[in-house]
Order: structure tokens, then C-alpha cells, then sequence
């Protein structure tokens, strides 16, 4: 069977994009770097790929707003070819850059005329947060499949807090089973700042579509893919990776069954 195809979108200020890839590749998929003028221009289609991944970064510098433009380019010229990717059963993920793109372009929570009803804004700490935190998993992506019930992840972000339009918007993500990741504590206790590093809303850190084939999510997976990329490594002799490396398989394993 030939490998499942993976576009690594990158732009101006993306600095994520080779750990995303090499993430992918870990698990047997084929990723390539794509620059977004390639599809714009239609020197590149998305038709070509069966999972799309948007990496971190700070995209245009965040300008206007972190990951403003890019979702801007997404949903003015590219809009189309996404909703063909997307009706066709294909996946997407975008991590913490990447989320930021996937929220204000309405691709998430989701919605085909592509409008936002979420967002991600500076930390309640109005600083820079760059540190490990512990994620309660749930809901019911195929991206998070068989995941430990609390996992490790690294987070870097200035504008990571997660809210949503309205109480009515928040109730729907959390009825759907579209809140997929929760900063917790160490035991899984959902708790205040340092544990959730940004205020986000009912301490949301990812949310996925209906379909539980799109996800967002602050954290970076891509940063522990290996055991001893975490920093508590020496305290977990039984675990043979890293928390993040079981989000792309499953991603590529959903693939190779259904696309």
C-alpha cells in the first residue's frame, strides 16, 4: 500500500514545520513541506494528500492577530479546495499556531461558510508561556485514540487562551464531544494557573470538529515523540515513547483504512 501522503503547510514565520514532518515520518507517512503560494497559485493541490497539518510558528509575525492572516488566505482563496479535502473524509491538524489558523478561519469547531466562532487570545498572564503541562484527553477524535487519560505535552504561546463566541457555542463543543484535550494537573484535576497555562475557558486546550477528524490544540505533540524528550524521563522506565507519537499514528492508521 503506498504511504499516506502528509502536507506540512508553511509560511512566512512558521518554525514548526520539520518537527511536524519528522513526527509524521516517524509513524510511516510521507510529509512533505508545502509553502501555501504552491496551492494558491495551483502549482500544488491539496487533492494530492490525505492529511493536512498545519505546524506552529508565529505566521506573518501575528501581525494583526497570531495566525490571523494565514486563516484569511485559507478561507479567501483556498476555501473551495478545503471544502472538497474536507467532504472527501480527510484529516487536518493544527498545533498551536496551526490551531490559531484552524479557529479564526472557521474550520473549527466547524462550519462550511467558514465562520469563527471561537478564538485564542493573549495569556491571562499576558506573557509568554513556554513550559510542560498535563492534558486530560476525551471526546472523540480519531486523532486521539487509545491515549493515556493524562499525557505530557509542552506548551510556547503568547495568545493560547481558548474562548468561545458564546455560552450557547461552549455548550455545543462540550455536548458533541468536540472538546478532545483539558490542561489538568499531574493527577487529572482540573485546576487554575500554572496547570492551565493561558485561562483558557473550562481549561479547553483542544477541540475537534463534528467529525472528529480536524483537531486544534495548543500543545505540541510533535515535541514528544520520543521518551526522552520529556523532562521526567528518568521517573517513566516503562514508557518506549513520547505522549505526542500516538496522535499522528493514529492519524495515519485512520488514513490507511479510510482514504
Amino acid at each position: 500500500m503506498p504511504a499516506i501522503k502528509v502536507c506540512v503547510l508553511r509560511t512566512a514565520g512558521t518554525n514548526c514545520d520539520q518537527e511536524t514532518a519528522f513526527a509524521f515520518r516517524k509513524v510511516k507517512a510521507e510529509a512533505s513541506l508545502l509553502h501555501v503560494n504552491k496551492l494558491i497559485k495551483g502549482d500544488a493541490t491539496l487533492a494530492d494528500y490525505q492529511i493536512l497539518a498545519i505546524p506552529g510558528g508565529f505566521t506573518y509575525g501575528d501581525d494583526i492577530a497570531a495566525g490571523k492572516i494565514l486563516a484569511n488566505e485559507l478561507k479567501t482563496k483556498l476555501a473551495q479546495e478545503l471544502r472538497e479535502f474536507v467532504a472527501k473524509g480527510k484529516l487536518i491538524i493544527g498545533i498551536c499556531n496551526g490551531f490559531q489558523v484552524l479557529v479564526k478561519s472557521g474550520l473549527l469547531p466547524g462550519n462550511s461558510a467558514f465562520v469563527q466562532e471561537c478564538s485564542l487570545i493573549i495569556n491571562d498572564s499576558a506573557k509568554f508561556e513556554d513550559r510542560w503541562v498535563y492534558l486530560k484527553s476525551g471526546g472523540k477524535s480519531v486523532w486521539t485514540r487509545n491515549l493515556p487519560e493524562v499525557i505530557h505535552l509542552p506548551v510556547a504561546h503568547g495568545e493560547g487562551k481558548f474562548i468561545a463566541s458564546d455560552k450557547k457555542t461552549l455548550k455545543r463543543l462540550k455536548d458533541n464531544g468536540q472538546v478532545v484535550f483539558r490542561y489538568c494537573s499531574r493527577e487529572g484535576k482540573f485546576t487554575g494557573y500554572p496547570d492551565n497555562p493561558n485561562g483558557s475557558e473550562e481549561g479547553i486546550a483542544g477541540i475537534c470538529d463534528e467529525t472528529g477528524r480536524i483537531l486544534g490544540l495548543m500543545p505540541h505533540p510533535e515535541r514528544h515523540i520520543d521518551r526522552y524528550q520529556d523532562p521526567a524521563w528518568t521517573a517513566k522506565k516503562t514508557v518506549k515513547a513520547g505522549d505526542g507519537l500516538q496522535i499522528f499514528r493514529n492519524a495515519v492508521e485512520y488514513a490507511k483504512k479510510h482514504l
